[in-house]
């Protein structure tokens, strides 16, 4: 737990963090998209916001400087510097027309449907809060890479975990900012929560979707119902990245349909940024981000491609490029899943995936047995009984606008040069869902498990929710739908047109009418916030990993363990590592393994070769466990056997796991 005063300075720091970024964030934001209005402006200053904080992250992390006081000088350098070094923004410079107002009851039920789907996603939210985090992926990953980032100030070096998948060369965004909270705190404390603040920014840019079409409720409304979806519960409270790479996604979206311009140059840099940030977020980002960018190039006037493409290109570049720059020093490819790239032969660690066996939807579609057996079942867990009906519902959203730009030329001459632009921004929009679809289709992760048995389908469906959300999000935009429901939702005679988000009316914006209100308003809930953290922290702290449940006997009772441990160096053999960090992130935690040729890592092969390596390591402790209890497989790994001795001191026994303290080193003469 954290005594008051801790507590408050996290506070502090993490309140400073965010309010010079946005500062900085605001004023660029200005200079570059001046005409955004309303939620749109919002997201694109949240956007330009966490970019600066990646950006100074990683500038640290590269040269292991990556610690509380030099952090917040810089980002407070950074934006201070942008906030006074750049002039503000020049005004539209004509009125633009806009559409009306939302009206109270479309908007009402749109924010009621939304505040179900926050409220449904706070309840799982509330229960990682009395548990810690349990979901595989953060206990395998994502957690790992956050507090490995938080140790060791680094960012640049591969954090070798369990030998599956090359998870190590994973971009790494969203982990990072895990990384941030944990800076703030010297604990998890924001892990749990910052997915919520993920799903309400998606919500907002779900809004904005429909905004330039008068839609903006229905967009909402669909868009809340999509993100609500079985498939996206595990989001809840854990460190998953879904929602993070589904959030820059739609941002970028939402950015590219509500400016006045989509080729101009502030206009690709933004939407570019964000497609890079969702790309740098997790790899099935990386095709619809590309599509994004090429996409508006294309939609550019023909003079203006080249200079459009080096704008979004270099972006996206800056977003995400991070990552890939690094698994190219690293390893000598920016990719190293991919060993050949037509005659050419790239280098990449020479070892087997590990993990799963890789299958790909696509390499099942015409398999009756497959779909009856694994496919229809997953579908209707994760994604409800009506899924035909969403599914059709977002892949008309997806493909309208591009079937509407295809059929309607003569149309778009006569509603001028900006309506077509428009509609080639939303056709745009569709074509990256469709990425979005293909990418999950043709991806080797989602069919995992043996052949014949896809046993990492159902939960591989969260792949697909980015075009699920964008789809239904885009439906009520789509040019035969959107003049009707346009006219259901706007604002009526003797009706005041309402929006959650701010207005892109032609009135002047409420926030610019009101900021010291909106200041106001945005201090107390800070300190409202800072007021009920202290004791939820509390509590958290104190249940986190106390009683865990969630993985086998042994391993529980090791993470038990290890939440009362503290500075300590631990070898282990399990694929879960992150509760072994203990309750205060000191443990040092490390698979152990031999790194080979381009970033490769695998396990150790024999009892000598194991006990060089926690020699080598001076380990305090050894966590020898199986992931799970196999009929048929001994009770505990062959490094349990290894490790026994005078100088290794078992401290818990419960299969499949061991757990030794080292009194002393492990001479390989005596191994068994």
């Amino acid at each position: 737990m954290l005594d008051p005063a801790r507590y408050l300075l996290g506070c502090a720091e993490l309140l400073l963090l965010i309010g010079f970024a946005w500062l900085g964030a605001a004023r660029v934001r200005s200079r570059l998209v001046p005409t955004l209005r309303g939620a749109a402006a919002h997201l694109a200053t949240a956007v330009l916001a966490i970019a600066l904080l990646l950006w100074t992250a990683e500038l640290l992390g590269t040269t292991s400087l990556f610690k509380p006081a030099p952090y917040v000088i810089l980002v407070a350098a950074l934006g201070l510097s942008l906030r006074f070094g750049l002039s503000e923004g020049p005004e539209e410079e004509a009125p633009v027309s806009r559409p009306p107002g939302p009206s109270p009851v479309p908007t009402l039920i749109a924010l009621v449907i939304a505040a179900i789907a926050l409220l449904h996603f706070a309840v799982g939210v509330k229960s990682r809060l009395m548990t810690g985090m349990t979901g595989f992926d953060s206990t395998w990953y994502h957690g790992t890479f956050a507090a490995g980032f938080y140790q060791s100030g680094n960012t640049i070096d591969l954090h070798f975990i369990a030998p599956q998948f090359l998870a190590w060369f994973y971009p790494a965004n969203s982990e990072l900012l895990h990384a941030v909270g944990m800076l703030a705190f010297g604990r998890d404390l924001l892990s749990p929560l910052l997915n919520l603040g993920w799903l309400l920014g998606c919500l907002v840019a779900c809004w904005s979707l429909g905004r330039p079409y008068g839609v903006a409720p229905w967009s909402l409304a669909l868009g809340a119902i999509a993100l609500s979806v079985p498939a996206l519960s595990d989001q809840a409270g854990e460190a998953r990245n879904d929602l993070v790479g589904i959030f820059f996604l739609l941002a970028a979206v939402a950015v590219a349909l509500n400016a006045r311009r989509a080729s101009s140059r502030g206009v690709l840099a933004l939407v570019g940024l964000a497609a890079g940030l969702a790309a740098g977020t997790k790899l099935n980002f990386l095709l619809p981000a590309a599509v994004l960018v090429l996409g508006l190039v294309l939609a550019a006037p023909p003079g203006r491609r080249l200079r459009a493409f080096l704008t979004a290109g270099l972006a996206a570049l800056a977003g995400g490029g991070y990552w890939y720059l690094r698994n190219l020093v690293q390893s000598g490819n920016p990719l190293p899943w991919i060993h050949h790239l037509g005659p050419l032969t790239l280098p990449a660690p020479e070892q087997a995936l590990g993990g799963r066996e890789a299958h790909s939807v696509f390499g099942y579609l015409t398999d009756g047995t497959v779909w009856s057996d694994w496919f229809l079942p997953g579908l209707h867990h994760a994604l409800w009984i009506v899924w035909p009906l969403l599914g059709a519902a977002a892949l008309t959203g997806l493909a309208l606008p591009l079937f509407s730009l295809l059929t309607n030329r003569h149309g778009r001459a006569a509603a001028g040069e900006g309506r077509g632009r428009a509609d080639a921004a939303l056709a745009v929009a569709g074509l990256v869902g469709l990425a979005s679809s293909l990418a999950w289709l043709l991806a080797p992760t989602s069919a995992s498990g043996p052949e014949g048995m896809p046993r990492g389908f159902e939960s591989g469906l969260r792949y697909l929710a980015p075009a699920l959300v964008l789809g239904l999000a885009l439906l009520p935009a789509a040019p035969v739908l959107r003049e009707r429901l346009g006219r259901l939702a706007s604002a009526g005679p003797g009706w005041r047109a309402i929006g959650p988000f701010g207005t892109d009316s032609a009135t002047k914006d409420p926030i610019a009418r009101s900021r010291r209100a909106v200041l106001a308003s945005i201090a107390a809930v800070a300190l409202v916030a800072v007021a009920v953290g202290y004791p939820v922290e509390r509590h958290y702290l104190r249940d986190r990993y106390a009683k865990p449940e969630f993985t086998s006997q042994g391993m529980d009772a090791a993470f038990k363990w290890a939440s009362g441990v503290s500075g300590a160096r631990i070898a282990t053999t399990a694929t879960r590592q992150y509760p072994l960090f203990g309750t205060d992130l000191s443990n040092r935690v490390q698979y152990v393994g031999i790194e080979r040729p381009h970033g490769g890592f695998e396990a150790a092969t024999g009892c000598r070769q194991w006990r060089r390596l926690l020699d080598e390591g001076r380990y305090d402790y050894v966590v020898a466990s199986r992931d799970r209890i196999e009929p048929g497989q001994p009770a505990y790994p062959p490094e349990a056997r290894w490790t026994e001795g005078p100088q290794a001191e078992v401290v818990l026994r419960r299969p499949p796991t061991v757990v030794f303290r080292l009194k002393g080193p492990l001479p390989p003469s005596a191994c068994p």
